[in-house]
């Protein structure tokens, strides 16, 4: 990381404008908040190599997910048995994930993948940055604030 760059530090729904590529590239944590709005969250993700996001669907929250950089393999479906969709993605590629969608990204490449991601509705508690892939699926403390709009809540579901 550039000593010259600090993390981003989630300001809750209030204006906020950084250079998301530069923060995205230089993130190290597998997932770091970097805003939460009232609809909409954006957190930055490091994927180590042979790593990869974990399977999982969220049942009421669309993903829009960009690679900054490295290489990986999305593969998305209606069950977490059923992924019959399967893409490389490389730097500059996005993936849209419906509601609703089992969905996965493999780090197939030499080096971390760096991805943003955001989030409609907020799904992580501001400010919250994790370590490691471990870390995330450990941590009780990880729900979306109370100002922020969510639907009628249900659970997401992890392969």
């Amino acid at each position: 990381m550039d000593p010259s760059f600090a993390r981003i530090l989630d300001i809750g729904p209030q204006p906020q404008s950084f250079n998301i590529e530069r923060a995205t590239e230089d993130n190290s944590n597998y997932r770091a908040v970097a805003w939460s709005g009232r609809y909409l969250q954006v957190t930055l993700m490091s994927i180590p190599v042979g790593g990869d996001i974990g399977l999982e669907a969220h049942p009421e929250t669309d993903q829009f997910l960009r690679l900054e950089k490295g290489k990986g393999r999305v593969q998305m479906g209606a069950a977490k048995d059923d992924l019959t969709f399967s893409k490389d993605v490389s730097d500059g590629w996005c993936v849209l994930v419906p509601a609703g969608t089992w969905h996965n990204i493999s780090n197939t490449g030499s080096s971390p993948m760096q991805i943003y991601t955001i989030y409609a509705p907020a799904h992580h508690k501001p400010q919250k940055v994790q370590a490691t892939q471990s870390l995330a699926e450990s941590d009780g403390d990880d729900e979306p604030a109370a100002w922020s709009v969510q639907p009628h809540h249900e659970s997401d579901e992890h392969g």
